[in-house]
C-alpha cells in the first residue's frame, strides 16, 4: 500500500520491499492527514516521510504563542516534555499503519535538553516490532543539530485488541 503527499521537491524512490513511502509537507493533504487518528496530525506539522510497519518522520514547529509556555515556565520558557512525547507517540501510530493505534506502554524516555519558543524539533520513528495487535517503536527528537528526547519502546495496541477485565 503506496500513500503519496505532495512535494515540493522530488520524491524519493522507496527501497525494494518497502510497504509505503509518504514524502513531503502534509498540513491540509487528505492521505496524510487520514494515516493520524482522527484525521489530523496529531502532536507533528509536517510528515516527511512514512514506510508504513517501519519508519516515520515529521517535524513539529514550537510556536512561541504555546499557552505552556506561560506557566511553564515564565522567565525561561521550555516545552513539556509530555507534549514532545505525545508528537513521539502520535508519529508511532503514523508508523503503525492503517487502525486505530493506543499508547499502551512507554519505556526508557529520555530528555537531554530544553526545547523552547522557536525551535523546530525533527521526530524520528523507527518499527521495532510489528503486528496486527501490536507494534513497538524507538523514537528520537532532535531540535539544533542535537538529540533532545529518546524513547526506547513505545508499545501500541490495537483499539481492537480486548483490554484484560474485559469480556
Amino acid at each position: 500500500m503506496t500513500t503519496t503527499v505532495p512535494t515540493a521537491g522530488p520524491t524519493p524512490v522507496p527501497a525494494a520491499g518497502s510497504a509505503a513511502v509518504t514524502t513531503g509537507p502534509a498540513p491540509g493533504a487528505g492521505s496524510a492527514a487520514a494515516a493520524v487518528p482522527g484525521g489530523g496530525l496529531g502532536g507533528f506539522d509536517r510528515l516527511l516521510e512514512v514506510v508504513v510497519g517501519e519508519r516515520a518522520v515529521a517535524v513539529r514547529n514550537v510556536p512561541a504563542t504555546l499557552t505552556c509556555f506561560t506557566d511553564h515556565f515564565p522567565r525561561h520558557p521550555v516545552l513539556p516534555g509530555v507534549l514532545l512525547l505525545e508528537s513521539m507517540a502520535a508519529l508511532a501510530r503514523t508508523a503503525a499503519g492503517p487502525g486505530t493505534w493506543r499508547l499502551a506502554a512507554v519505556r526508557g524516555v529520555r530528555f537531554k535538553h530544553f526545547v523552547g519558543p522557536g525551535d523546530q524539533v525533527h521526530l524520528t520513528v523507527e518499527v521495532i516490532a510489528h503486528g496486527p495487535h501490536r507494534t513497538e517503536c524507538r523514537a528520537t527528537a532532535r531540535a539544533g543539530g542535537r538529540v533532545v528526547a529518546t524513547a526506547r519502546v513505545l508499545a501500541l495496541v490495537s483499539d481492537e485488541t480486548t483490554r484484560e477485565g474485559t469480556a
